[in-house]
């Protein structure tokens, strides 16, 4: 997302939070430059996985026993 100096000034407190709490960083734009907003220490990217439970169709266990062997060209 983009602001302006102006709203930014005006919602710093949110921007910043916001910034801290998800992790997506934020863009000013300030006399025609684009400054970005990130944390400098990021939350732990596993914690804001979403779910896909319904991705994998099948078995997952028998995905741990494929045998590609044959298929491997060193």
């Amino acid at each position: 997302m983009r602001y302006s100096a102006t709203k930014l000034r005006a919602d710093l407190y949110r921007v910043l939070d916001r910034v801290l709490k998800t992790g997506i960083p934020v863009e000013v734009e300030r006399k025609a430059r684009v400054l970005k907003i990130v944390p400098v220490e990021p939350d732990d990217k596993i914690e804001n996985l979403t779910p896909h439970p319904d991705y994998l169709l099948g078995d997952a266990e028998s995905i741990v026993h494929l045998d590609w062997s044959g298929e491997w060209r060193p």
